[in-house]
């Protein structure tokens, strides 16, 4: 087989949401580019996968990207891991996703668990006209002028965000747009995985008398349309 980019899914949490595809394809492939070797080497333990890996992260460069181009042209089989769900998605994958395109060689998805979609459904918003964010800038200033802009926005919005930084984004949220309805997922697919739902203050006030622990995604709709659970809330 000539030299191909896989792009792979892994676990958002438990290790057994990966893919028998995706065990399959890291055991065939030449070479692992990982987000974190160590987390990795985790799963890849625990499937029996013994492939080689290197680090390809936010800060290896264009040039580490170069590097896995040039053996994926010399006919080598490299799969690209994050250290959760599918690379691409909130992390550094893309660069070396896009340099492999402009070279025109072969890049493959094998899919698996997605944080953002799980949390979407999980919300009971509409899921039928979405849009996901990402993680708002971290200075108050321009998170707020990115709220802002999602003032009126029809579609459900999806945001990832960091423990220590909820309640300062929840704050912020509610002063730009409202106290408007809003799902908060956490520790998506682990032991303690929890999904509120209610107004921003709400969640807020619960985030304030329990500490925030783990990784958030936030569900909420800027405009709301009369999703059933949140129709009470609007």
């Amino acid at each position: 087989m000539g030299g191909t980019l896989y792009i792979v899914a892994t676990p958002i949490g438990n290790l057994k949401d990966i893919s028998l595809r995706a065990i399959d394809t890291l055991k065939a492939v030449d070479l692992i580019a990982c987000e974190d070797t160590r987390r990795t080497a985790i799963l890849l333990k625990a499937y029996g996968v013994t492939r080689p890996t290197t680090s390809y992260h936010a800060y290896s460069g264009a040039g580490k990207a170069r590097r896995l181009v040039e053996e994926i042209r010399g006919g080598k089989r490299v799969a690209l891991v994050s250290d959760a769900g599918l690379p691409g998605i909130s992390d550094p994958g893309t660069p070396l996703v896009q340099a492999a395109i402009a070279e025109g060689l072969p890049v493959e998805v094998v899919p698996g668990a997605s944080a953002s979609l799980m949390a979407l459904v999980l919300s009971g918003l509409r899921t039928d006209r979405f849009t996901f964010e990402g993680f708002l800038p971290v200075k108050p200033g321009p998170r707020r002028k990115k709220l802002a802009s999602l003032q009126g926005e029809p579609r459900t919005v999806i945001l990832y965000e960091s423990p220590h930084r909820l309640l300062k984004t929840l704050g912020d949220i509610e002063e730009t747009l409202g106290d408007i309805p809003m799902s908060c997922s956490r520790e998506l697919t682990k032991k303690f995985e929890e999904t509120r739902r209610g107004r921003v203050s709400d969640l807020r006030a619960h985030f304030t008398k329990t500490p925030p622990r783990g990784e958030f995604v936030l569900v909420f709709t800027p405009r709301p349309h009369g999703d059933t659970w949140a129709r009470g809330h609007g």
